[in-house]
């Protein structure tokens, strides 16, 4: 029976056609919804975890949760260096990470931070060591499986965090370390410590003040040239905190948020509304991608009670010849199913492609780590419902081909 069901198939091949299309455009649908979704919430779960509070300059508190620890954003500003020190000197933190940020290499983020960065995502050296001096780089993996990069290989790092920016020749870093994967945001990144970002903006720093304070003027040109900023005190950018205890959840944010300079977002807050509004747009495209599907089944089964009805005749010298209801019943079912089976094929195939494309095109979804390679086990539960959807829409056409009357049918096609 599977034979004369592809035959059947084959014999009205453009409304085969349209029903495989139908199908496929709402499986793809469906598969990008799943694995956008899916991914960006997993991502920003292991990119938050151990992080309980960023602190930044006043401005959007979502702007600062994106730019500081998922480094998809422009960061909010930056922030005195001493509030560092007033984070660290509060009981109720445990620890605080600054982060300096502005400048990238070939689209990669340069981060100065500290090694402590690093073990917050457990993120292990795969080859060399971690940086210990001014103008060493540690880099992520996906940065160093992207540009080729190899320990002792100097780079330049370009002012802004879009490529076309200026670059700090005068400020070279040097790879000292090579960071295992994690499949977090770590992975894109280039680390080094605070006072290399200072050093490749011309800001003069602690370090440097004992033996800079007589450079002459021919070298503060130069600083200039190359996007100094002779005479700007050393900031920072950010500070990642995680508290000591349950009270410092209370205590830290209301601290921060009365400086005049400074505010305090929670990773938490701002990640779940982030998502809910995500959300709504995405359960809004899942409905009518479900609502597509629905239309294929309909068109499935007109389809197939169409052509019962037009071949009667044949279905009915079948039995004549020998073939059961049972068997007349399974080539209907067959003819829903391979459609189906077509259609989630193509379906998952472009939903993939389309995400490949679409990660090629936008930064942005590269960043945040979004994969088109990945398999979900919900595009399982997709199939099994679309093939559902099929066998639904075959049961009337094939039940009433095998309740068929073989007398009434042949004195009818007389």
């Amino acid at each position: 029976m599977f034979g004369l069901a592809v035959a059947y198939l084959r014999d009205r091949a453009l409304t085969t056609l349209l029903n495989v299309l139908l199908l496929a455009l709402a499986v793809a649908t469906l598969a990008i919804l799943l694995l956008f979704s899916s991914q960006i919430g997993n991502r920003f779960e292991r990119d938050a975890a151990g992080v309980e509070l960023v602190v930044g300059a006043k401005g959007s508190p979502l702007q600062l949760i994106l730019s500081s620890l998922y480094q998809v954003d422009a960061p909010t500003g930056n922030i005195p260096l001493e509030s560092l020190a007033l984070l660290r000197g509060n009981r109720a933190v445990a620890q605080a990470i600054p982060l300096a940020l502005g400048d990238q290499f070939q689209g990669f983020r340069i981060v100065g931070t500290e090694p402590a960065y690093a073990e917050l995502y457990g993120a292990g050296i795969a080859e060399g060591r971690m940086f210990a001096d001014h103008q060493e780089a540690v880099i992520g993996a996906e940065v160093a499986r992207a540009t080729g990069m190899g320990l002792g290989q100097r780079f330049v790092g370009s002012h802004g965090l879009s490529a076309g920016g200026t670059e700090h020749a005068h400020a070279p870093f040097m790879a000292v370390g090579i960071l295992q994967p994690t499949g977090t945001v770590i992975d894109r990144l280039v680390l080094v410590d605070v006072p290399s970002v200072w050093d490749a903006h011309g800001i003069q720093h602690e370090e440097e003040a004992t033996h800079d304070a007589h450079e002459d003027h021919a070298d503060e040109e130069s600083h200039e040239a190359h996007g100094g900023q002779s005479g700007m005190a050393p900031e920072i950018t950010a500070v990642l905190v995680k508290y000591r205890s349950a009270f410092g959840a209370v205590s830290v944010p209301g601290i921060i948020n009365r400086q005049t300079d400074l505010q305090a977002a929670v990773p938490a807050v701002e990640t779940a509304r982030l998502l809910g509004l995500l959300g709504a747009g995405v359960d809004g495209a899942r409905i009518f991608a479900w609502l597509l599907a629905a239309t294929g089944g309909l068109s499935i089964f007109v389809a197939l009670l169409q052509a019962a009805n037009a071949r009667e005749g044949e279905l009915a010298l079948l039995r004549v010849m020998g073939a059961s209801r049972a068997q007349l019943f399974g080539t209907i079912v067959i003819e829903a199913l391979l459609i189906a089976v077509a259609g989630c094929a193509v379906g998952l195939a472009v939903g993939h492609g389309v995400l490949a494309l679409a990660i090629g095109s936008f930064d942005t979804l590269r960043e945040v780590g979004i994969s088109a390679s990945v398999l979900h086990p919900g595009e399982l539960a997709i199939v099994a419902a679309v093939l559902g959807i099929a066998l639904l829409a075959a049961l009337i056409p094939a039940a009433r081909v095998a309740r068929t009357d073989l007398a009434v049918t042949l004195a009818r096609a007389r």
